[in-house]
């Protein structure tokens, strides 16, 4: 078993993402001053704050414990010692210069060139979407759960009858928030779940209420998550486009039939082309594809297989996800991490960036998660001028961000870095009961 003690610092968060990059979960004790991680082989390491260190004192004991657990293994990641969710924050500390993040964090260059163009863009998106409002409309219910999926999402197979009651609810959420709204919004994003779960009828109801309630004019960037191909119907797409949606994402994660069957996503990669070809034809020309690499019951090639189908499309934006191991997922962290059968993950994901930027794509935002195959990461491609503010706005300190619906999260920025966050129930019966609670308290949050 592997024993860290800390001297001189506390930096526990830190050092247990380095641990558990190279070997897995760890155990803090807090009171005795060490993390113990029992993945790991037997030894004892001290992390040691120094003084006069050209890094803070809690990112020179991740770099110092990091490097000490590449030479043991004989093992590094490509990138480095940055463990955060937002690597392009460090770019813009270091002044984009790719060169200062190799040196300094073990970055490794195609990453550290990576952060830096991501960042640069992100950041001037980010500065935009902090000048109005952002607000988020979540719906938690989808047609069956993805293995690789933990999100707050009711399997609407089991529970149709809550739908038309949800949709009354969320209408009835922004109903009461209106009044509050004095200016169109700079963004609206539908999310879930799969906002498209709905019936025509309801789905109807809701885009109508939306385009009312929450003053969208036709500069405000209005995005529907409409995801499943199975759930999107040429009825939704007339009631998006009546509501002024100019943003839409059909996702189909993989063009791989067999995958996607045991995925448990009830559509096929036909289906997906039909839908996007139908939402071409009635003129959505800003349209957004997930895709997601590593996938368990892929090869790398595969993936490069998926990525060639989906270019050829021809969508505005194109975001790449790394399988991740989510909390209540199905997929158990072996199931994401020990992925030797799937080929050169890594290589596949650096192959696939040239061919996007070779497509006239450009990273615009970028996100990291835990246990993440070599801990990789999530970025966002676009065809110039295409970007999606909401998305850069969701994750940036300086953009508020009004959630309506269940499970939501709301934050407030207040543009000197500073921010406050307003939860909202998770649970989708009791949030309908307490609607009018949510909507007050969001209100006064934002007062």
């Amino acid at each position: 078993m592997l024993k860290v003690e800390l001297i001189n610092h506390d930096n526990y968060y830190g050092l247990v993402d380095v641990v558990r990059l190279f070997y897995g979960p760890c155990v803090e004790n807090r009171e005795e001053g060490y993390i113990t991680c029992e993945y790991a082989p037997d030894l004892i390491i001290q992390s040691i704050a120094k003084e006069n260190s050209d890094l803070p004192s809690n990112r020179q004991v991740k770099r110092d414990l990091f490097a000490t657990l590449t030479t043991l293994t004989n093992t590094s990641f490509p990138w480095g010692c940055l463990t955060g969710i937002r690597p392009t924050i460090v770019a813009r500390e270091e002044g984009y210069d790719y060169k200062s993040l190799m040196e300094k964090y073990f970055v490794r260059e195609d990453k550290a060139k990576l952060a830096c163009d991501t960042g640069k863009l992100e950041y001037d998106i980010a500065r935009q979407a902090s000048s109005k409002l952002n607000i988020y409309t979540g719906v938690p219910f989808c047609p069956g759960r993805c293995e690789y999926c933990s999100f707050v999402a009711e399997d609407s197979t089991k529970h149709l009858d809550r739908l038309s009651d949800y949709a009354d609810a969320i209408i009835k959420e922004m109903k009461l928030l209106s009044p509050a709204i004095k200016e169109a919004p700079g963004t609206v994003y539908m999310g879930g779940g799969t906002p498209t779960v709905f019936d025509d009828k309801d789905f109807a109801r809701v885009m109508e209420a939306m385009a009312d309630a929450l003053s969208i004019d036709k500069e405000t960037e209005f995005t529907v998550e409409a995801g499943r191909p199975d759930t999107i119907t040429e009825s939704k797409l007339d009631s998006m486009r009546a509501a002024g949606v100019n943003r839409i994402c059909i996702n189909p994660q993989t063009m791989r039939d067999e995958t996607l069957m045991k995925l448990n996503r009830r559509h096929s990669s036909e289906d997906v082309i039909r839908v996007f070809k139908l939402a071409r034809s009635m003129g959505f020309d800003v349209i957004n594809m997930d895709l997601i690499a590593g996938l368990k019951y892929e090869t790398a090639d595969d993936f490069l297989d998926t990525i060639n189908k989906v270019i050829a499309l021809n969508p505005e934006n194109i975001t790449i996800h790394t399988l991740y191991k989510k909390r209540r997922a199905k997929m158990t962290r072996d199931d994401v991490m020990v992925a030797d059968s799937r080929g050169d993950i890594d290589g596949a994901v650096k192959t696939v960036y040239e061919m996007l930027y070779d497509n006239g794509y450009i990273p615009y935002y970028m996100y990291r998660q835990k246990d993440t195959e070599l801990g990789l990461e999530n970025t966002g491609f676009c065809k110039e001028g295409t970007h999606n503010i909401y998305n850069v706005a969701m994750m940036s300190e300086e953009c508020s961000v009004l959630s309506v619906g269940a499970g939501g999260m709301s934050k407030r920025a207040f543009g000197d870095g500073r921010y406050e966050r307003c939860s909202c129930i998770k649970d989708v019966s009791l949030y309908m009961n307490k609607v009018e609670e949510m909507a007050k308290k969001k209100i006064e949050f934002f007062s």
